[in-house]
């Protein structure tokens, strides 16, 4: 997975009906950048046209040959990475914006409350301002002159995200990727919601994974198979962890990612946190008073 490095804003053939454009907005959160996918040979889907960004706007646009035009935009969730760019795309070219809502729409009760409690988002960013021209739903379909794209919600790294099934492959945007596990920062990101999409996504035979950072995912089951345990890991780390006795979720993260660098603690403990969450929901651990970020976890 490291090895994937190409070159931003060049239009590359993964295979017939699917190119794929690097934004030139690499970074921790994001690895090389962001992965842009055209779909089809006439009539365009553009998913995920990516963060604000007038170089790689002009490569989405460089990359129409004769004969096409861009007639989708799909945006798998709203995050600055991922989203932004969308308005200025539809401005460019007139295509609508599909996304499951804005930045809000999709989120559990449990994260709604804890928004309405002043807790604000995390990791990659949010765009607030994100407002689709159309409203995706679970199972709905996009069709094009050569493609049909199948739209799948899939909460979890955040409530509006979604995932489009294309036959046999998805474009799953930071729900999976492979050169790391997906963040999950309340109140954007919900574990509970994140293990379910999983399940979800695990029951179907998919022959690839085209995510939104990172090379295409080869085996997606055994990267979903991957993913699902590693959270049970970490489950198990934070259970274990608290027989010592009670602790905050940021005094958490320190004892567990003993080996992560200092300027991605917030992000581990925003997952750790994310973990709390969903042991509370599932009766195995309480907090100090209102659940809230800073607040005080024991077993119970």
């Amino acid at each position: 997975m490291l090895a994937f490095n190409p070159e931003p804003g060049v239009a590359v053939e993964l295979e017939p009906r699917v190119r794929r454009i690097l934004a030139p907005n690499p970074s921790p959160m994001t690895f090389r950048g962001t992965n842009t996918y055209l779909v089809g040979t006439v009539d365009l889907a553009v998913i995920d046209p990516g963060p604000d960004s007038a170089p790689h706007l002009e490569a989405i646009l460089a990359a129409i040959k004769p004969g096409q035009s861009i007639t989708h935009i799909c945006v798998t969730h709203a995050h600055l990475d991922h989203s932004p760019l969308a308005a200025a795309l539809s401005a460019k070219t007139g295509a609508p914006i599909l996304a499951f809502g804005g930045p809000d729409a999709g989120r559990s009760v449990v994260m709604q409350k804890l928004a309405e409690t002043g807790l604000a988002g995390g990791g990659e960013g949010v765009d607030v301002n994100f407002a689709p021209d159309i409203l995706m739903a679970d199972g709905d379909l996009i069709d094009g002159t050569d493609w049909t794209l199948e739209v799948i919600h899939t909460p979890g790294h955040f409530g509006n995200h979604i995932a489009f099934a294309f036959s046999d492959m998805c474009f799953v945007g930071d729900h999976v990727m492979g050169w790391a596990s997906s963040l999950v920062s309340p109140p954007d990101g919900d574990l509970t919601d994140f293990m379910a999409s999983c399940e979800k996504l695990r029951a179907r035979p998919w022959r690839v994974f085209h995510a939104g950072h990172g090379a295409p995912i080869e085996n997606p089951a055994k990267r979903l198979d991957w993913l699902m345990a590693h959270r049970k890991s970490r489950e198990a780390e934070i259970l274990l962890t608290l027989k010592r006795g009670p602790a905050t979720a940021k005094a958490l993260a320190a004892l567990i990612y003993k080996d992560t660098p200092a300027a991605l603690l917030p992000a581990a403990t925003r997952n750790v946190f994310a973990h709390l969450v969903d042991l509370q929901g599932k009766s195995q651990v309480s907090s100090s008073g209102d659940l809230r970020a800073e607040a005080v976890f024991e077993l119970l």
